[in-house]
């Protein structure tokens, strides 16, 4: 397996999206890194891949392999490089990780951000019908056909680009084992990586994890045909989407919000000028997250749900809890958040609990149990 890694990308693959170098706070060091990757995505028919990895690090020197390493794995349509480093001032849980002493990486899959698209994903006939006549109407024409109809990405294609940047990072560091942090349908991408191997994975994070005590176990085959093999979010429903989760009073900033949805338009150039602008990412069915698997993994587990979250039912993530194999678990109710609680005012909560679980194993002290946290 080849790998490619550099400070600073000199180009971009024609199937990836290009923008500036990322913003570096003081007191760290940055770097990013494309990874090559054999794709087991449907979309790119066994071709190679390259992955996009940011990393953060502590400017300090230390000795390879002294300080921990940390992945973040995004969920099923914001990249990772927005999901969790934003450039808006103290909205970097990445860099929030990197200031306590950790190496960390976030990593965007095949079909995201900076990393390779495959072809089906510029051409807007694999949207959606509902969405073809809202956003691009003016890109389809008469009785327009998906090139692609099925599944351009599977849930076992991102656990073969996790596992690949998972080895890259054990190479790069001189570890054994990485922790992993991540968000929505990151929590099958990560605990379901973490399944199938456990000898790599030191501890989790996981914010809203969407999971199904009855999910299926395996992939359907043949993969189904699909209404919309990529989905497209535009700035209004982003906003909407959002508004219906506010609970109480200045739970976000209307400011940072376009903020954020501006640096997802920057990372999908293509998507940017479909319409008004649109954020594009594959529609990944999921498989191999469920009760069963579960109950069967030992990996110390921490997980987060926003109190008013309309999209990862809080209900949802207790049962995860409770169905947790390991002894080493913690649910955190976290109020007064949606489920973007990495960009809301209790954001910080949420920051320092994934760095004590990181550091010591323990959130207030807990090892296992049930926290209340936030307003």
């Amino acid at each position: 397996m080849r790998f490619l890694a550099s400070a600073a990308l000199a180009a971009c693959s024609l199937l990836a999206a290009c923008t500036s170098a990322p913003r570096v706070p003081e007191g760290l060091v940055g770097s990013e890194h494309r990874v090559r990757v054999a794709s087991r995505a449907p979309g790119l028919a066994g071709h190679e891949g390259q992955l996009y990895l940011r990393e953060l690090a502590p400017a300090q020197d230390a000795p390879r392999g002294a300080r921990p390493v940390v992945l973040f794995v995004h969920g099923a349509g914001t990249p990772a490089e927005v999901s969790f480093d934003s450039r808006r001032s103290d909205y970097s849980w990445l860099a929030f990780v990197a200031q306590a002493g950790f190496d960390v990486f976030a990593l965007d899959l095949t079909g995201y951000g900076r990393s390779t698209r495959p072809p089906a994903m510029g051409d807007p006939c694999n949207v959606a019908k509902a969405q073809q006549a809202r956003f691009i109407p003016m890109l389809i024409k008469a009785g327009c056909t998906p090139s692609h109809p099925t599944p351009i990405t599977t849930v076992a294609s991102d656990w073969h680009d996790i596992d690949t940047t998972v080895d890259f990072l054990r190479a790069l560091r001189g570890v054994e084992r990485v922790s992993m942090v991540g968000w929505s349908q990151g929590g099958p991408r990560i605990a379901g990586y973490a399944a199938r191997h456990p000898e790599k994975v030191d501890r989790i994070v996981v914010l809203a994890p969407a999971y199904r005590r009855n999910s299926p176990l395996e992939p359907p085959d043949p993969l189904p045909r699909l209404d919309g093999s990529m989905t497209v979010q535009s700035r209004a429903d982003f906003i909407a989407n959002w508004d219906r989760q506010v609970g109480c009073p200045a739970q976000y900033d209307k400011q940072a919000a376009a903020t954020i949805f501006d640096e997802m338009l920057a990372s999908d150039p293509i998507g940017a000028r479909w319409a008004e602008g649109v954020r594009r990412a594959p529609a990944v069915p999921t498989w191999g997250f469920n009760q069963a698997v579960v109950a069967r993994l030992k990996t110390p587990f921490l997980m987060v749900a926003g109190e008013y979250d309309k999209q990862v039912d809080p209900k949802r993530v207790r049962e995860l809890y409770e169905d947790w194999g390991g002894a080493d678990k913690v649910f955190v109710d976290l109020g007064c958040s949606s489920h973007n609680a990495m960009w809301e005012k209790n954001r910080r909560l949420l920051y320092q609990a994934t760095v004590d679980w990181l550091r010591d194993g323990k959130v207030q002290g807990l090892r296992q149990g049930t926290l209340r946290m936030g307003d």
